[in-house]
């Protein structure tokens, strides 16, 4: 299912033996644009600490309950390494948090999660604290973890000139990919909310506050209008994608599956 990130905001999060809190906001990779991990309030419980929780850890998102079950009892969530929600996570923390729930690291294969299209599809794994030390040690300390409140706001240039910021990111609660960057266009023209896919980002400019895409004011000033009240149809998606004149992203992953499989990866 495609949602976007406010509808996931709030939503309780619940181990087996109990709630740990509710989700705040999103971590996502800048480079493969995957939500890598949900931080959560935990309110009086932990003192108001705030900690992650990683997609391979959700059994299932219940969106009638407002709730998200995750394979995890709070006991653990209590006792794993204190991450700072509120500084950039780098990946030398992620190989001590990774390591301490025995998750494959999921930057250690072509996939999206590494050896896996989806979180669900990695296989837990017993990881030698030798193994998570020395990890620690020789990954890089720069972060391209970005959460979704940061970016939020951010300006949006078409190739030839601004058509307007970020609003919110649509999220594929399966993949945990963001599908799309949900785009206001208010400051521009008084015009529509249009989704553009992050396959389309050139780069990022951290600095500026502004995301650069590859197609032209026109083509957005003409493309499908989002309406945030009706669900994304694949339809949508397709007729979103005929518009720009480019692959969607099934049948680009189905691509890449296939070349990996031949060469046998």
């Amino acid at each position: 299912m495609l949602t976007n990130n406010r509808k996931l905001k709030g939503l309780v999060i619940r181990a087996t033996d109990g709630e740990i809190g509710t989700v705040d906001q999103l971590y996502f990779d800048d480079q493969i644009w995957a939500v890598r991990y949900l931080t959560v309030e935990t309110g009086s419980w932990l003192n108001g600490r705030n900690v992650l929780i990683s997609p391979h850890s959700i059994v299932q998102t219940d969106w009638k309950a407002g709730r998200i079950d995750v394979s995890l009892t709070r006991k653990q969530v209590e006792n794993a390494p204190d991450i700072d929600t509120h500084r950039p996570v780098s990946r030398q923390h992620e190989a001590a948090y990774y390591g301490y729930y025995g998750y494959p690291f999921y930057w250690d294969g072509p996939y999206m999660w590494g050896t896996a299209y989806t979180p669900g599809g990695m296989v837990p794994m017993a990881t030698a604290e030798s193994v998570v030390a020395e990890r620690r040690h020789t990954e890089s300390g720069d972060s391209h973890l970005r959460s979704t409140q940061a970016v939020t706001g951010y300006g949006i240039d078409a190739k030839d000139g601004d058509i307007g910021h970020v609003e919110r990111f649509i999220v594929d609660d399966v993949t945990w990919a963001i599908r799309y960057l949900e785009v206001a266009t208010k400051n521009w023209w008084p015009g529509k909310t249009v989704l553009l896919s992050p396959g389309w980002v050139e780069r990022v400019s951290w600095e500026d506050s502004k995301v650069f895409v590859a197609v032209t004011r026109e083509a957005i000033k003409t493309c499908p209008e989002y309406v945030d009240s009706e669900p994304i149809t694949r339809e949508y998606e397709n007729q979103l994608y005929f518009h720009y004149g480019r692959p969607p992203y099934w049948i680009e992953e189905e691509k890449k599956a296939s070349v990996l499989a031949l060469n046998g990866e």
